[in-house]
């Protein structure tokens, strides 16, 4: 029996597929200009420790539209710029490192210089006590510690004493152990600005530094004992969230 012809074939050919074509990801500079939920200011003007030489950090989270996964090419997990001094990440990503208690996520969601917030971002902010619990212990101190060796090193080295990052360290130790002992995260030094920066002079030895972070390191030990805070973040609350906020955009 003959072979039909091709002209009586019912399949669609390849190149003439109906099919829609997936969407394209937005630019990255597009993604942070058009779909951001949440913007604010951070480092020392965020922290009550600003200079006049204190540059304006921006962080943000940006809503990457759901049909921008449907394709091969995936939107960023955050983005540099287009500003200077500007770093945002997407929802999924900001969330996922906030859980895990990352200690610049966190302080983020608790910048008292809030630049643009739309009803997600709104809804992300409702959540900042989700993220929250006594992991932020082992997160914060870790970190601390880590950037202690470095100082210290570069002291054994011979070097100066850096003591800017030294004066940041406190000010993240003496934040975690106010969260521990209070279950609130609040990042303005209030009156601490004045003793933190005459370390960021280097008007205190150095050796009384290194006291203050052993001391800060001793007391935010005793505090995660008696924590208001959850052993753990809410991670269903923010799943939940998240699932909401991406069927959303998919219906958009």
């Amino acid at each position: 029996m003959a072979s039909p012809s091709p002209s009586h074939s019912t399949s669609p050919s390849p190149s003439h597929s109906t099919s829609p074509s997936p969407s394209s990801s937005p630019s990255p500079e597009a993604l942070v200009r058009d779909h951001t939920v949440y913007a604010c200011v951070m480092g020392s003007r965020a922290f009550g420790l600003a200079t006049e030489e204190s540059d304006t950090d921006r962080r943000g989270v940006f809503l990457a539209p759901t049909p921008s996964y449907w394709g091969f090419e995936k939107p960023p997990l955050h983005v540099e710029g287009p500003a200077p001094e500007q770093f945002s990440w997407e929802l999924e990503r900001f969330c996922s490192l906030a859980l895990r208690t990352n200690p610049n996520v966190l302080e983020c969601l608790h910048s008292p210089l809030v630049e643009h917030v739309d009803a997600t971002g709104r809804e992300l902010l409702a959540l900042r006590d989700a993220f929250l619990s006594r992991q932020a212990y082992g997160t914060f101190v870790r970190y601390a510690e880590s950037q202690h060796r470095k100082l210290e090193t570069d002291v054994r080295r011979g070097g100066a004493p850096r003591w800017k990052p030294a004066m940041h360290l406190l000010r993240l130790l003496a934040c975690c152990r106010d969260l521990l002992r209070t279950g609130e995260l609040v990042i303005d030094v209030g009156t601490e600005r004045e003793p933190l920066l005459a370390v960021k002079r280097g008007e205190v030895p150095w050796p009384e530094v290194a006291r203050r972070v052993a001391g800060l390191i001793a007391e935010a030990e005793e505090a995660v004992g008696r924590s208001p805070l959850p052993a753990e973040p809410d991670r269903a609350r923010v799943e939940d969230f998240l699932i909401r906020t991406r069927r959303a955009s998919a219906d958009a």
